[in-house]
């Protein structure tokens, strides 16, 4: 039953409400549990302004709503100060505080002490984490945090208890308040289950941000025995892996997870949703489920919001003992499993799974109980205790996507990070190599890597994610070729000091053709019509002296950049003559060399291997003659089968030795360039030919920037954005050079590009 509506003109003298914490769209639980709190206060009590102060972890903010008035930098002590001033000029009656130790700047979040010591009005705090065994700087914190609040909200009695005992808070000063939950009818599952294609079938459900303390693995490691009872079982994994998670290590844990699933073998039966929901869809979700699991692996959990909702909500629950779901699922409201158990797991949820009778009553019990917890009633429990506060003057719908298995899908691709190429890029252009992830300046510039470099922000450009940074960014790589080019000689050199003196007067083939490359795409994607223009020119200068390189990889890259160049000008006769002239001397390379056993151009695998293909695959796409493609997909295949390690994984060239036909090859130093290659010719085979089986081959590739590679360890830093430089016999090449960052971001890039087209196809189908 919802609260009825009350006016607070007629309860109260509460009329301006400040709350402060994380706020939507920011992905996290404080955020939903802020905005809930919030739009609940302001539903019940509409003649009472209610606005939000909320704390931005990131330096651009969030889109926030009009609700949100102020907004604090997390790591700015002075923000907070700017706060206090803020909330006191706007005369709130009340300040209601969200707190978590982690959401504000400081020591133990001490920033926010300043902010509550200048406040003129009365604050009442909600604890959303009580220590039991707190350290110094904790202490301190939560010490004066108590001392500065009229009132102190918890929503379990162990909360109130530590309070009490640990923290000696006097308990006339703490309210007891459950934590909110959406109000939603008492429905059995199978009412939900057509809609996410799981009709028939028992399902389970975990939501949340994704993190490793969360014990997803041990359910999935629980699911062989499940399923060998209830093969038509099916768990649900919903919720984005946790933003602060993602900056600090990529998606490693959701890709682990997934490959744990893949492992097991029971990629069919479960499905993970990386998204951060909103209230209708979360709705939904819920309702879908039998069970609700959290096989958590913190004990000293005093408050779960995933929990409340899905007990509220009328869920049987399966879960690990920490402490919230201790006190909640108590008296065989739910389930309790030991920590870390998998077997222990499974023999929980076969149990429940074969008692349905048992599933409904524990349903029937939690959703009557669940009436005390929702976000309506919850409303006036808090305007209460604001109430209480003032007198004591103590101021100090969208649907949601069709759930896919992870067999119906591909594994995540890691967000973007851009921190580490801007740390190489200064005024003149992006800096060779790195000593660890510090900028080596006595190596200079080249090139190869401003033409690397310039390609990747154009990709962004087509990802629609450029911003005023990248495109500074582009001015500069632009800039460096601009100046590169030799007008006399017709051709870009590449390796400049960092004097700003060149090294040469003419550089490499490789540079020249690479150089032609980003032109091309240039004149093909960029959105700005200075660039185009300018690339289209310089394109027009630089192409006569392509002709006359002698390296086939250099008439590859040429290859990809005219076939973009021509999707743009198609009828540019110059560019078509040079396609078909490169064309056939790379065919007639592989005519020379080829043999039964060695399906290749030269005599030996050497560097950026899969280019050469991926040259021929792009000609023929591009108006080139059939023989192209034909021979540009078997030499490819051919290749893929060379850079397979038996246990499946990609295994590159190694760089000392290289292969020589007839030789031993070089299993390592293995080079990030080699997975880009592969990467970007195998997505080249598959916009020809439409065979997935291509995507499967560039990810596999993708992968080993990632870990999967024959150590098992991750080339690329999450932490920097950056890529370390190779992967040797027994660790990794610490440093982060461009060359390796950028195969990296290019590889990302072109696979979010085909994950874009991907996701677009399924769309426009499940339309029609």
């Amino acid at each position: 039953m919802k609260a009825a509506p009350v006016d607070i003109n007629r309860t109260s003298d509460v009329r301006r409400i400040a709350f402060i914490g994380d706020y939507l769209p920011r992905k996290c639980g404080i955020a939903t549990y802020t905005h809930d709190l919030c739009t609940s206060v302001a539903t019940q009590f509409p003649a009472a302004d209610c606005f939000v102060v909320p704390v931005n972890d990131l330096p651009e903010g969030y889109d926030y709503p009009p609700e949100v008035r102020f907004e604090i930098e997390e790591k700015e002590l002075d923000s907070y100060l700017r706060a206090a001033d803020f909330i006191n000029f706007s005369n709130a009656d009340v300040v209601c505080l969200q707190h978590e130790y982690g959401i504000f700047g400081g020591p133990a979040g001490s920033h926010v002490l300043r902010l509550l010591r200048n406040l003129r009005m009365p604050i009442v705090t909600t604890l959303h984490t009580v220590l039991k065994e707190p350290n110094a700087d904790q202490r301190r914190v939560m010490g004066e945090i108590l001392d500065l609040s009229a009132r102190v909200i918890v929503m379990s009695e162990r909360a109130r208890s530590f309070l009490m005992d640990v923290w000696k808070a006097p308990e006339s000063k703490i309210d007891l308040i459950a934590h909110g939950i959406p109000d939603m009818p008492f429905v059995d599952p199978a009412f939900y289950k057509d809609q996410f294609g799981v009709e028939g079938k028992l399902v389970a459900l975990t939501f949340g941000l994704l993190s490793p303390n969360k014990g997803v693995e041990n359910m999935l490691e629980a699911m062989p025995s499940i399923l060998e009872e209830f093969p038509n079982f099916v768990y649900i994994v919903l919720g984005a892996t946790h933003p602060n998670l993602v900056r600090e290590q990529g998606e490693r844990y959701r890709i682990g997870l997934e490959r744990l699933a893949k492992r097991l073998g029971i990629r069919e039966n479960v499905s993970f949703y990386n998204r951060f929901v909103d209230l209708p869809e979360l709705i939904e979700f819920i309702g879908v489920a039998d069970v609700y699991v959290t096989p958590y692996l913190n004990p000293a959990q005093i408050t779960s919001g995933t929990l409340a909702y899905a007990f509220g909500c009328g869920k049987s629950v399966v879960s690990t003992p920490y402490w919230h779901a201790e006190e909640l699922l108590a008296d065989g409201r739910g389930v309790l499993v030991p920590f870390g158990d998998s077997a222990a797991l499974a023999d929980a949820m076969r149990e429940l799974l074969r008692d349905e009778s048992r599933r409904h009553a524990m349903r029937k019990r939690a959703y009557l109980m669940g009436r005390e917890m929702v976000w309506g009633r919850v409303a006036h429990q808090f305007v209460e205790s604001f109430q209480q506060a003032r007198r004591s003057r103590l101021d100090v719908p969208v649907r949601p996507l069709a759930v896919r298995t992870l067999a119906e899908q591909p594994l995540d691709l890691p967000g973007w990070r851009l921190d580490h190429l801007d740390r190489l890029s200064d005024s003149a252009g992006i800096i060779q190599h790195a000593t660890f992830t510090i900028p080596n300046l006595a190596e200079g510039y080249c090139t190869d890597d401003n033409a690397r470099a310039l390609l990747f922000t154009t990709m962004l450009e087509r990802l629609g994610q450029a911003t005023h940074r990248t495109d500074r960014l582009a001015s500069t790589y632009a800039a460096f070729l601009n100046h590169a080019f030799n007008p006399e000689r017709g051709r870009f050199r590449n390796f400049m000091g960092f004097d700003r003196g060149w090294l040469e007067e003419v550089g490499s083939d490789d540079s020249h053709g690479r150089a032609i490359w980003v032109l091309g795409t240039m004149v093909h994607h960029s959105t700005r019509p200075g660039m185009q223009f300018w690339a289209s020119d310089l394109f027009d200068k630089a192409l006569p002296a392509l002709l006359e390189t002698t390296s086939p990889r250099a008439w590859a890259f040429g290859l990809l950049g005219i076939g973009q160049y021509l999707r743009r000008l198609a009828g540019a006769r110059p560019a078509s003559q040079a396609r078909d002239l490169l064309t056939q001397r790379l065919l007639a390379l592989h005519e020379a060399v080829a043999a039964e056993d060695w399906d290749w151009f030269e005599d030996r695998l050497a560097y950026d291997n899969a280019r050469l293909s991926q040259g021929l695959i792009a000609a023929a796409r591009d108006g080139g003659p059939p023989e192209a493609l034909r021979v540009g997909l078997e030499t490819l295949s051919w290749l893929v089968g060379h850079h397979k390690a038996p246990s499946g994984c990609f295994r590159p060239i190694g760089c000392h030795g290289f292969y020589v036909r007839g030789g031993v090859r070089a299993q390592f130093d293995q080079q990030p360039v080699e997975a880009q290659a592969m990467v970007s010719a195998c997505l080249e085979a598959y916009h020809a030919t439409e065979d997935t089986a291509w995507l499967v081959e560039a990810r596999r590739a993708f992968e080993w920037f990632l870990g999967g590679n024959d150590l098992g360890l991750e080339l690329y830093d999450a932490a920097t954005g950056g890529c370390r430089d190779g992967l040797e016999e027994d660790r990794i090449n610490q440093n982060q050079g461009a060359e390796s960052t950028l195969a990296f971001l290019l590889s990302l890039a072109e696979l979010k590009l085909v994950e874009s087209v991907l996701s677009h196809q399924r769309h426009m189908q499940s339309t029609t």
